[in-house]
């Protein structure tokens, strides 16, 4: 008899920056088919890609080995976008904003729709003061990723500090609709404090 296992889903994080995935979709998966015939290549089992080494050192907190073997996939081709992202996270970590943006950028001219690169991006626009650039990002990442809550709770931060505050609410109201009601308390008083400012 099996038994089903239930895993915990990860917490969101606000203003905090997210992995990429190993995930390659086709566009017949995008409408909702399977790409029997996709090109592969042979791994023994137990042994992983380079970019799977690559995020479990990450996951593990070796950072510098993890750099290493994400250069090494891009190197060999393998999840270029995601590559990208994760080094842009890890040259962000260590304070190397314009290397960190470079990488994010290199992320989406291999993927232009790459959300984790956008969401990124945003989030590090944000934290450097250049919230024109962080608003763009944000709201391309929401057109990617409708149901990531975060989004709309860091887009709508970032409308508050920029003045934007009917836009605002609306960003956090929409937060408060796809995430867990434990998140509303503050930004409900969030969003009373930016309704006395209209």
């Amino acid at each position: 008899m099996a038994k089903v296992v239930k895993f915990p889903g990860p917490e969101p994080v606000k203003f905090g920056l997210q992995k990429a995935q190993k995930k390659k979709r086709s566009e017949l998966e995008k409408h909702g088919q399977l790409n029997l015939f996709q090109g592969g290549r042979v791994i023994k089992l137990g042994q992983l890609s380079t970019f799977e080494e690559a995020l479990l050192l990450d996951e593990q907190g070796d950072r510098i080995n993890a750099k290493n073997l994400y250069h090494k996939a891009i190197e060999e081709g393998e999840c270029l976008a995601d590559a990208y992202c994760n080094v842009g996270i890890l040259e962000s970590y260590e304070g190397n904003h314009s290397r960190a943006i470079d990488n994010f950028t290199r992320a989406l001219k291999e993927d232009p729709r790459h959300y984790e690169s956008h969401y990124n991006l945003a989030n590090l626009y944000a934290e450097v003061g250049n919230y024109n650039l962080a608003k763009v990002h944000y709201t391309i990442a929401i057109e990617l990723e409708p149901s990531y809550p975060n989004s709309y709770f860091n887009l709508g931060l970032t409308l508050a500090v920029t003045k934007d505050f009917n836009e605002a609410v609306e960003a956090l109201r929409h937060f408060t609709r796809l995430s867990p009601a434990d998140d509303h308390k503050q930004v409900n008083q969030l969003i009373d404090q930016l309704s006395s400012l209209l």
